[in-house]
């Protein structure tokens, strides 16, 4: 199995390093043709503007929607979830996104950067034990289609997790806090595509 990790810019590394510790061959995607080799795609949290203009930039924009359409898995975290969105709701003037997942999305839903929070989410998809989620300038679900569903939401009934066949989005960031069962989850959509993945063994923060 060989999973992509879009290396545009954001957290890239810290996805990969997730990734490896699974056991999982890794490419750093940066051009159109390094797509083809892949079984899934893991888009990081970062900048989704300065994404989504690099990705047109270097012609990924295009190859990837198309990816998307014939069923490639793709995980997206914070910035990730937004380039997968159909529609974002407060898009700078020109951002567009990938779409695929059948949800509105609002950016920075959660204010500036030092406003970022943690909590626990309870997430009965991968297990029972509450996931520990770190939210940095994340963006929110604000409405979900029929062909989209809720993962997990937080107290106050705000989606942050949403899963729509080969897709997976969050908007907190599991690279981060050790706690591996996204990536694992993910993984298993990456596994029932094709090849089965060869997970090593998880951590719970």
């Amino acid at each position: 199995m060989i999973v992509g990790v879009l290396a545009l810019q954001g957290d890239f590394r810290e996805h990969a390093n997730v990734l490896r510790t699974l056991g999982v061959d890794v490419s750093l995607i940066r051009r159109p043709e390094e797509l083809t080799v892949v079984d899934g795609l893991v888009i990081p949290g970062g900048e989704s503007s300065v994404m989504d203009k690099l990705a047109r930039a270097f012609g990924l924009a295009e190859p990837l929607r198309l990816a998307i359409r014939e069923g490639l898995p793709v995980y997206g975290t914070c910035a990730g979830l937004i380039m997968l969105a159909d529609t974002v709701l407060d898009a700078i003037e020109g951002q567009q996104s990938l779409g695929g997942l059948d949800v509105s999305v609002r950016r920075n839903a959660f204010g500036s950067q030092n406003q970022s929070f943690e909590t626990d989410l309870d997430v009965p998809a991968i297990g029972d034990t509450p996931v520990h989620a770190v939210f940095i300038r994340g963006p929110v679900v604000e409405s979900i289609g029929p062909a989209a569903t809720t993962l997990a939401v937080l107290q106050d009934g705000r989606v942050v997790a949403v899963e729509q066949g080969n897709l997976l989005g969050t908007s907190f960031h599991p690279e981060i806090t050790g706690d591996y069962r996204f990536h694992e989850y993910f993984l298993s959509k990456v596994g029932a595509r094709g090849r089965t993945p060869d997970v090593r063994g998880s951590k719970v923060g």
